[in-house]
């Protein structure tokens, strides 16, 4: 018969194998714990999370420039902002848009490549109807076709704009001397980099009313890669607080001057009854409350800005503006 083991010795053998199980569970959950990055070799990531970040700054100014073009141009209510900047392959974006579409191809001297710009076919054409007169409603429901020549050339003089809108947005980090090169419909034939190559995707929503279109920005990484160093040091700088010029009030103040607003002349106002409005005719007169010796209220959309009297310019009705309103809304006032 073999030895028989003392209970202090049982003991021994039972922590032991206690230690050693817990060693095991403690040496799965570190390797569980590790974190596993994936990397797609396909899809390299060629800018970093601070250049995404200025990228996103740059073109949220580029937003505001457009705002302030299309509000003047169309007079409609504009709103644009930065959807999204991601990084893909040129292939997976040029597959993407649909044909006919409007592509504006331009330089961004002195960086070597081509840019290009698509705008959806149902911005352009929004745009196109306002232009012409129209209300820009319907364009919607409109089939995708071909622009017509003249469509075609009031979309390219756009689109030169707005690549004079790109310049004013990238003045701040690098004095970029942006040059229209071309205009296609057709995507296929844009060709302005190999399908693998990295491309950075700028996404602008526009809404003008009720319709909304998409403008996408597609720069080439390889347009980007000798100011990449620039554009980390500009969104360090950028988070810091802005000192605005009197050079830059003033060139905001030029964007809004063309700008329409309603101005308004109250004369008074009355209260009748209804009766008394059934039986107007005529050569009928309705008291105002306003007196002749007092001034009349001149409203700038709903604030009051200016007093006057009024009178006759020739043939016409008019007023004279005798007093400008102090606090009338807004700081300029």
């Amino acid at each position: 018969m073999g030895d028989v083991l003392s209970q202090a010795e049982i003991d021994a053998l039972l922590n032991a194998l206690s230690d050693e199980h817990e060693e095991t569970v403690e040496i799965r959950t570190t390797l569980t714990q590790k974190r596993i990055r994936m990397y797609d070799f396909k899809r390299p990531n060629k800018f970093s999370k601070d250049q995404i970040n200025s990228l996103q700054n740059i073109h949220e100014s580029l937003c505001r420039g457009l705002t302030n073009y299309l509000s003047g141009h169309l007079h409609a209510v504009i709103e644009c902002k930065v959807l999204s900047v991601e990084q893909i392959t040129y292939d997976e974006f040029i597959r993407s848009q649909p044909n006919p579409t409007v592509i504006g191809l331009f330089s961004l001297n002195p960086l070597e490549g081509t840019v290009l710009m698509e705008v959806s076919p149902s911005l352009a054409f929004n745009i196109v109807d306002r232009l012409l007169g129209g209300n820009g409603k319907g364009q919607n429901d409109e089939k995708n076709r071909d622009l017509t020549e003249i469509e075609r050339a009031i979309i390219e003089h756009r689109l030169i704009q707005i690549i004079e809108l790109i310049k004013e947005a990238w003045a701040e980090i690098y004095d970029l001397k942006p040059q229209f090169v071309s205009m296609e419909t057709n995507p296929l034939f844009s060709q302005i980099v190999a399908p693998n190559e990295m491309i950075l995707l700028i996404t602008l929503e526009v809404s003008i009313g009720q319709a909304i279109g998409m403008i996408h920005l597609c720069i080439p990484y390889l347009v980007l890669e000798p100011i990449l160093d620039k554009l980390s040091t500009y969104f360090r700088f950028s988070t810091q607080g802005k000192v605005v010029t009197p050079e830059q009030v003033q060139a905001i103040r030029e964007k809004i001057e063309w700008a329409k607003v309603d101005m308004v002349a109250f004369l008074g106002h009355s209260e009748i009854l209804v009766r008394d409005l059934l039986d107007l005719a005529k050569g009928d007169v309705i008291p105002l409350n306003q007196s002749v010796n007092d001034p009349l209220p001149i409203y700038v959309g709903e604030f009051m800005k200016f007093k006057s009297i009024p009178g006759l310019h020739g043939e016409h009705h008019a007023v004279q503006i005798t007093e400008i309103v102090k606090g009338g809304g807004g700081q300029d006032s």
